[in-house]
């Protein structure tokens, strides 16, 4: 008896990622997921360079600017609540030093520059298509940094701006680096606070217009993580305790067929021994002098050292 209904996702033929790949996310909460997991098993990789990011202007902004490589300045910041933010980036850069800021901002800006141009794959997670226009300037935030809502004007944006968007950031970024792979996919998170059926819609919006850009003959790729979730984890136990966020459980689970899709098999070899490495690390044996123990740490050191031999940027 058959109680899911599972997608049927096979390997991709080619462009897959290895140890030697270089990968940049930017995104959602959800790709910060995505890339704990690089991380843990040790690939090279940069994550949303400016913090969280969930409509695609604001990642277009942060790509074109990264290329054209954009100096922040005092016009780009503004004090409230005794810190300085910027609209263009997440809260986590937020400091109570202007200059602080500013040259964190630009030093991020170089950062994203070289990361883009020495790319393999970009993997793009859109989380919501709802965006907040700064009604003072006329243009999309990154984020309201809780500033009161009556200077925003929400807008839902439209497939064919998004698809625009979605074109942009990949011409722009063929200009300095034609070979790199796109990796797009939707955010399983549901935005509930924008309304059921406003999460619905703003979804809808972003998969149509992703399906306008996604061309394999041109390495732009989608993976369903959205469709993983709605359709195969379909069970609030696969969601934390605010129904929103998929919980730990569902993020291994769509791991599992992201490693099935586009990890090669030689370095699903290695992502074992890292694997295999990192549980090591994290043992607390009973005896530590004991004999078997001992054995162990040289088994250990000994796997570290093959690894390191041949990718070098691997440490642990």
């Amino acid at each position: 008896m058959e109680l899911q209904t599972k997608l049927q996702l096979k390997q991709q033929a080619h462009n897959l990622i290895d140890y030697n790949s270089k990968i940049v996310l930017f995104g959602s909460c959800f790709s910060e997921h995505i890339a704990a997991k690089l991380d843990y098993y040790k690939f090279q990789y940069l994550s949303n360079p400016f913090g969280i990011l969930f409509h695609p202007l604001a990642i277009e902004r942060l790509v074109l600017d990264a290329i054209n490589k954009r100096q922040f300045t005092e016009a780009d910041v503004f004090l409230l609540n005794e810190q300085w933010h910027c609209f263009d980036a997440h809260s986590q850069f937020s400091n109570p030093s202007k200059e602080e800021l500013i040259k964190s901002l630009n030093a991020q800006i170089e950062k994203t520059y070289n990361h883009l141009k020495s790319a393999s794959h970009i993997i793009i997670t859109l989380g919501t298509a709802w965006a907040y226009r700064f009604i003072e300037k006329d243009q999309f935030v990154a984020n309201c940094h809780k500033v009161p809502q009556k200077q925003f004007l929400k807008e839902l944006l439209s497939v064919s701006v998004i698809t625009e968007s979605l074109e942009a950031i990949v011409s722009q970024v063929r200009s300095i680096n034609p070979k790199v792979n796109f990796i797009v996919t939707v955010s399983p998170v549901r935005h509930l606070k924008d309304g059921f059926v406003e999460n619905t819609q703003s979804k809808s919006h972003l998969i149509t217009a992703i399906h306008n850009v996604v061309d394999e003959r041109q390495r732009n790729y989608y993976f369903p993580s959205y469709e993983i979730m709605l359709d195969e984890l379909r069970d609030y136990r696969f969601y934390k305790e605010d129904m929103l966020h998929p919980n730990r459980l569902a993020i291994d689970y769509i791991w599992q067929y992201f490693k099935k899709v586009w990890i090669s098999d030689e370095a699903i070899s290695t992502l074992e021994d890292v694997e295999f490495i990192q549980k090591g690390l994290q043992h607390r044996p009973f005896n530590s002098k004991s004999n078997a123990h001992l054995a162990f740490l040289e088994q250990l050191e000994n796997r570290k050292s093959l690894i390191k031999s041949r990718f070098s940027h691997i440490v642990f």
